[in-house]
Order: C-alpha cells, then sequence, then structure tokens
C-alpha cells in the first residue's frame, strides 16, 4: 500500500467508486479495493491459485495466472459448488462456480510497513457447504481491532475431496482426494508471499475455523506442507480425530470415488472431467468424501501425528459448545427413541453394541435416573460423539507434545429468541453447534435473524476480546478480562456465559473413557 504513482491513469481502468489510492500490488498482480470511512481498506475476490476447471479439475491448486492492469477486488468471487443443505448460512456472493478459489481481506494498516498480526478464518459446512462471504465471518470487526483478517474459499464436497485410483496414478506425488484442504495449504502460502502488502506479518498467522473450518485446522496443523506457516491456531468446536471425521487410508478413499464414477455412469476420469459441474453436483448425493491420509498431505492420522509431537508447535485455543447436538442426536432425528430412563439406557446399549463392556460405565458417568438427567445426558453424550470428543482429544494431544500454551474454553450461552417474522425456535437448552460464530468474530450486527440483548453483547465482547488478544500475541488474557489458564495449570477450562469464569476440568473422566473406546479408526458419523 505504498503511495500510487499515475492515479490519474489508472483511475481511467477502474468503476465509479473504486480509488486508484487502494490498489495493493500482490505477486499476481495489482489489486484494488475499497477504502471506508474509518480507514479500513476491503479486499474481496482476490484469486489466489487458477480456476480448477477442465484438466485442473481433481487437481491440486496451481498458481494463477498474473495480470498486469490493476484488478477491481471490489466484489465476493463465487461460491464453490454446493448444494443449499443448510439454512442458517447467508451468503453475499453471487452464484456456485467451480472457478472459486478466491479470498478477501480487512486490513487497517496504513502502510506495507505496519506488520499487524493476521488472521485467516475457514468457514464451516461439513466440507460440503459454505463460503468466505458469510457475514458472521466477515474480518470487518477483527481489523478495526489491529488484525490483518482474510477468509478463504475452498473446494467442497465430490470437487473437493474426491479420491480415485486414475487420479491417484496420475499424481506425481501418488496422492489424490484432499483438493479443498490443499486449497486452503495454498492460501496460507499466498499469504505468506503477499499480505506484507496489506500491512500483516507473515510470521505472525493465525489460523481459525469452525466446525469442518476448526477440522481443517487440526489438519493444517498436522502437514508438513502448511504447518510451517502459521504462528497460532483457533479450533471452535471439531478436530480430524475419530469419531469426527478421522481421515482414512488413501485405498479406502479411492473406495468412494470409484463409487461416484459408477453412480456417475463415467468409466474413465476423462468422461468424469468432461462431464458439467451441475451434472457431478447432481450425482454426488449419498455418502460424503472423506479426507485421506494420501502420504502427501497428510503422512499419518492427525492423531498419530499430534500424538508424536510432529505438528506446528504454535500456541492453540480451542473449544465446543454446550450442546452441540441435542437428544435427538442420541435417540435418533426420526423420534424413534424413548426418552425416558428405560428408552435412554436402551439407546445407550444400543450405540455401543460392539462396546457392551463399556456401557455400564457409561451410563455411569451419563446418567439418566430421572427425565431432567436423560436429557441433560442424552445431550452431553450426542454432543461428545458428534464434535466435543474429538476436539477435547485434540487439545490434549496438543497440550502434551505442542510445546507451546494450549487454552480450552467452554461456550454456554444459548442464542436470544428470533426477531418477529425470522422464524420459530423451541427454547434453548444451551449453546448450539456453531451458535458462537458471531459472538467470536464481533458480528452480532450481521445477523438480523436474533434479538441480540445486552447480555449477548457482553458475551460477544469477551469472546472477541479473547480470540482478538490471542491472535495479537499468542495468549488470550488482556484488556481486564477474566484470567484464562493454560491446559495443565489451575482451573483452565474457561467457560463462557454472561458470568464468564475458569473452571475445573469437569468432564475428563468421561472423555478418557471414549478415548478407550475411540483410540482406533473407525467409520466417522455425518458433522457441520
Amino acid at each position: 500500500m505504498r503511495p500510487m504513482v499515475g492515479a490519474l491513469c489508472l483511475s481511467l481502468f477502474l468503476p465509479a467508486g473504486v480509488a486508484a489510492a487502494d490498489r495493493v500490488d500482490t505477486r499476481s498482480g495489482p489489486v484494488v479495493g475499497t477504502t471506508e470511512a474509518d480507514g479500513l481498506r476491503v479486499y474481496k475476490g482476490i484469486p489466489f491459485a487458477a480456476a480448477p476447471v477442465g484438466a485442473l479439475r481433481w487437481q491440486p491448486p496451481q498458481p494463477v495466472t498474473k495480470w498486469t492492469e490493476p484488478r477491481p477486488a471490489t466484489a465476493f468471487g463465487a461460491q464453490c459448488m454446493q448444494r443449499r443443505v443448510y439454512a442458517d448460512m447467508v451468503f453475499r456472493a453471487t452464484g456456485t462456480s467451480e472457478d472459486c478459489l478466491f479470498l478477501n481481506v480487512w486490513t487497517l494498516a496504513k502502510s506495507d510497513g505496519d506488520r499487524l498480526p493476521v488472521l485467516v478464518y475457514f468457514y464451516g459446512g461439513g466440507f460440503s457447504a459454505g463460503d468466505g462471504s458469510e457475514p458472521r465471518y466477515d474480518g470487518a470487526a477483527m481489523a478495526r481491532s489491529g488484525i490483518v483478517a482474510l477468509t478463504v474459499n475452498y473446494r467442497l464436497g465430490v470437487f473437493g475431496f474426491m479420491a480415485h485410483p486414475e487420479l491417484t496414478k496420475e499424481s506425481p506425488r501418488h496422492a489424490s482426494g484432499n483438493y479443498g484442504l490443499l486449497d486452503q495449504a495454498a492460501a496460507l502460502a499466498w499469504v505468506r508471499d503477499n499480505i506484507a502488502a496489506f500491512g500483516g506479518d507473515p510470521r505472525r498467522v493465525t489460523i481459525a475455523g469452525e466446525s469442518a473450518g476448526s477440522i481443517s485446522v487440526s489438519v493444517l496443523m498436522a502437514s508438513p506442507l502448511s504447518r510451517d506457516l502459521i504462528a497460532g491456531a483457533i479450533g471452535e468446536s471439531g478436530a480430524a480425530i475419530n469419531p469426527t471425521f478421522e481421515p482414512v487410508s488413501l485405498a479406502v478413499a479411492e473406495t468412494s470415488g470409484v463409487k461416484f464414477a459408477t453412480a456417475a455412469k463415467a468409466d474413465s476420469l476423462a468422461a468424469l472431467r468432461a462431464m458439467p459441474a451441475d451434472a457431478v453436483l447432481a450425482v454426488q448425493g449419498g455418502p460424503r468424501f472423506p479426507i485421506a491420509i494420501d502420504g502427501y498431505l497428510l503422512p499419518k492420522s492427525v492423531a498419530e501425528i499430534f500424538k508424536s509431537g510432529d505438528q506446528a508447535h504454535v500456541p492453540l485455543l480451542a473449544g465446543w459448545n454446550s450442546a452441540e447436538s441435542g437428544p435427538a442426536g442420541l435417540f435418533g432425528r426420526g423420534g424413534g427413541g424413548d426418552p425416558t430412563p428405560e428408552g435412554y439406557a436402551k439407546a445407550v446399549r444400543a450405540r455401543f453394541s460392539t462396546n457392551a463392556d463399556k456401557v455400564d460405565e457409561i451410563l455411569k458417568l451419563y446418567p439418566g435416573a430421572t427425565a431432567d438427567e436423560v436429557n441433560e445426558s442424552a445431550t452431553a453424550l450426542a454432543s461428545d460423539l458428534f464434535i466435543a470428543f474429538s476436539t477435547w482429544k485434540w487439545i490434549d494431544l496438543h497440550a502434551h507434545t505442542g510445546g507451546k500454551p494450549t487454552y480450552r474454553y467452554y461456550y454456554a450461552r444459548p442464542r436470544p429468541a428470533m426477531n418477529p417474522g425470522k422464524g420459530t425456535q423451541g427454547p434453548a437448552h444451551g449453546a448450539a453447534h456453531s451458535a458462537e460464530i458471531e459472538y467470536a468474530m464481533g458480528n452480532l450486527d450481521g445477523n438480523d435473524v436474533y434479538a441480540w440483548t445486552p447480555d449477548d453483547r457482553k458475551v460477544s465482547e469477551t469472546m472477541f476480546g479473547y480470540f482478538s488478544n490471542f491472535v495479537k500475541t499468542g495468549d488470550p488474557n488482556g484488556n481486564k478480562l477474566p484470567t484464562w489458564s493454560a491446559v495443565g495449570k489451575g482451573d483452565d477450562v474457561m467457560h463462557i456465559d454472561v458470568d464468564t469464569r475458569a473452571q475445573p476440568d469437569k468432564a475428563r473422566e468421561r472423555y478418557l473413557l471414549l478415548d478407550k473406546i475411540y483410540g482406533a479408526p473407525a467409520a466417522a458419523p455425518l458433522m457441520r
């Protein structure tokens, strides 16, 4: 963001309202964003890799073709190919496309010498949906706190995760699948090479994400392709550790691709690549495509890498919500289960039929003698099996082998009532999956569905404070927030709610039991 030369000439090529003074020279070419009244610069839709179309479909991201004329960066790039599967997702980008590898930058830096800390945020959506344009991930609030903030698009579903024997054969690394995660690693390489031009410090990059984004953070910390590109990590609900999206062997991942090709009636990789993107998406359906231990992005499982201490040795802040899943997650979403003490015990025995010797211990740690206990324990157990246990295991492993402070939170603030005309919801029994995002990113005002209260704003101020402090220093403490101890040091779980406070780990016995059950890889359940 150096002073411009020839601004009058450049302005002839730019849309109305876009000033040449907003130009930044990236290694691929100049981009021109917009500046708000308070000096916040916003750059949308910057390509960080070539469009993965044609022969580049199901290939690792390739370098973008360079350009010389100033490129307007004033609109979000297209969403990656996906179906609309989650009602709470709001996109500011227009339309879907395979040509979707764009990122967005928010910065308050006044020059390329400011060297501000950097936050790179990866969206959730079960690796099947999501987009960097969603208002809940908007980087403006983080940028106004003194951080250069980015959101990143990455390929999804069959486009982002299909492995196939023909893809493995054509690869010089004998690897296939994981393209969405390779997109994320490519975006981090782009940040390393370009973020200084936006006033960011490439040596102070914190990666963050929720759900699939959090799972991605655990993978990026573990991968030799990306672990040296980050200085800190934030995970909100999820890690690629059994039973949540545990990576599978490449051979197992390839079987999903073969089944897809059969369903698509395509007898070759060439035929698959010749299919229109919409036709590919129409066939996708069925089981989701797994993360693969491909020997390139992942040489071993994430759990094995963290256990051996081969992950990025950086500070980690991670946690989960109090109601990641409701009782239906245990009894079945069809309502077939019976939420009585007897029905609860039956559901637990059915769920752990292959671990019958552990059922009595599970019922002791997740008791269900009364209706209230059934509701509370069914919520806790369903949440743990869905995503909380994997997050706990990730935190626990990193605290033992990461060599840097690890901070754990438990988020308990339920969403408030909906605004009139925005829908209805039943009584909140805790913080649902994804409920914390707007609070953590300082984006309550970007979501008009809920009637935010002063208590909600208090919670957001606290959580945003912790997150922004962590991005800046690797430590969430400061600004008169309640003191947060690293894991292993006193009351080491930060209970985030209206009355935010540090507490001892009350659930460790539960998770040690689940660790005995899920210590070996197994098929991962559906996740968000």
